[in-house]
C-alpha cells in the first residue's frame, strides 16, 4: 500500500469506528455512497471511513481515519447494498481533492500508523479491568451481554468492538481511533466508560 499520497474515496459518518483487522458492517442506500461502492467494486474494493466534525453539508472531516477493504458485499434489487467493509490501515488526511464524482474523494498519508500492523498485548490487570468495566457499563444501560463470548476475544477484538459499539459521542470516538496502541486505546476506553457511566448515574451525559 502507498504510504504518502494516497487517494482515497471516503464515507463521512459519524459514530462509524473502522479499525485495523476489525469489521464494519454497513447498509448503503445514499445514492452518492452507492456510487462510492460501485467504483469501489470496480477497483480496488477500498474504501475510507472517516467522521465527520460538524452538521454542516459537506461537513469537515476530522484528521484521522481508516481504509478498509470491501469483504462482503450484498447487492439488493433497488440498488442499495449491505456490505462489511474489513479495516486496512489508518490514515492522516493531507487535503481533499476537487472531483466530479457525487462521493468525496482526498489525498492521504499512512506515515506514522505502522504500528497499526501489530498490536501488542494487554497486561493482565488492563485486561481484568476493561472487562469490570464494561459490565458496570453494560448493567447502567440495561444491555443483555454474552459474557462468555466476550472472554473469548483476543486483547485487539475486545478492545476496538467495545469502542465501536459504545454510545459514546463523536469526539470520545475519534479520540479511541487516534490512540497509537491497542494498551493506549483500552486505558482511554476504561476511562470513557466510567465517565459514561457516572452520567448516567447523575441523570444525564456529564459536560
Amino acid at each position: 500500500m502507498e504510504r504518502l499520497g494516497s487517494r482515497l474515496s471516503i464515507f463521512p459518518l459519524a459514530g462509524a469506528l473502522l479499525f485495523p483487522r476489525a469489521h464494519l458492517p454497513l447498509h448503503i442506500f445514499e445514492p452518492r455512497y452507492r456510487a462510492l461502492v460501485n467504483d469501489a467494486l470496480a477497483r480496488d474494493r477500498r474504501i475510507a471511513m472517516i467522521q465527520p466534525r460538524d452538521e454542516a453539508e459537506p461537513p469537515a472531516l476530522f484528521d484521522v481515519g481508516c481504509v478498509g477493504r470491501i469483504s462482503k458485499v450484498e447487492a439488493l434489487d433497488d440498488g442499495r447494498f449491505n456490505i462489511v467493509l474489513e479495516g486496512l490501515t489508518r490514515f492522516r488526511l493531507l487535503s481533499e481533492l476537487k472531483v466530479t464524482t457525487p462521493f468525496r474523494q482526498i489525498e492521504a498519508s499512512f506515515l506514522g500508523f505502522a504500528d497499526d500492523a501489530e498490536q501488542p498485548a494487554l497486561p493482565s490487570v488492563v485486561r481484568a479491568e476493561l472487562e469490570m468495566e464494561s459490565r458496570r457499563f453494560a448493567e447502567s444501560r440495561g444491555y443483555m451481554v454474552d459474557w462468555d463470548a466476550v472472554g473469548r476475544l483476543d486483547d485487539e477484538a475486545l478492545v476496538n468492538g467495545i469502542a465501536q459499539i459504545a454510545p459514546f459521542d463523536v469526539a470520545a470516538k475519534q479520540a479511541l481511533l487516534e490512540a497509537v496502541t491497542v494498551p493506549e486505546r483500552a486505558d482511554l476506553l476504561i476511562q470513557f466508560l466510567i465517565f459514561f457511566r457516572r452520567g448516567d448515574d447523575a441523570g444525564g451525559t456529564l459536560q
